[in-house]
């Protein structure tokens, strides 16, 4: 099917333009590698399975985090709420400490890094891994969750971070 689908698919800047219009929660996946913790920003955070408990997440083939983070027997996916938008920003941010000050963490109940003041964290082990593109799947297991608050989410969208607003209705 694949094989066809090349002469049929949009330009690289449409699909962006389209998907912009998308707003997508966002997460920091972090992880213990030799010692040191690693992470980085992810905007294709979603739930897979509820039996077993699965989530995903995409990360570029190209990251520079992806190999140390990859390596890691377990990582954490800490679900930011809407005031992190500093943090989702210093996570997507290439050559800086990003686990310096101001960024505030603690190690988790396995090792990953756990990100303060977030929404909640799931500690997921890995699953299964698929090379789709240019990103990589990562699946992984859920083994721990710890919801902190109904913060109102952090959300991604036209290339900007921004805030939920509830429907009047809802």
């Amino acid at each position: 099917m694949t094989d066809t689908l090349p002469d049929r698919a949009v330009g690289a800047e449409s699909f962006r333009r389209a998907l912009a219009v998308h707003a997508s929660g966002v997460v920091v996946i972090t992880a213990q590698a030799d010692g040191v913790p690693v992470g980085l920003t992810a905007t294709s955070f979603s739930s897979v399975s509820l039996e077993p408990p699965l989530v995903s997440f995409y990360v570029d083939r190209s990251s520079a985090t992806w190999p140390r983070l990859g390596a890691a027997d377990h990582f954490a996916v800490n679900i930011l709420a809407s005031d992190q938008a500093d943090l989702a920003a210093r996570f997507a941010r290439k050559g800086i400490d990003r686990f310096a000050p101001p960024t505030r963490w603690r190690p988790g109940p396995l090792g990953a890094p756990l990100l303060r003041d977030v929404s909640a964290h799931l500690v997921c082990l890995p699953y299964e891994r698929a090379e789709v593109g240019d990103h990589i799947l990562v699946v992984g297991l859920v083994a721990e969750v710890d919801t902190h608050d109904s913060a109102r989410p952090l959300l991604y969208h036209r290339g900007r971070f921004g805030r939920f607003l509830a429907h009047p209705d809802s």
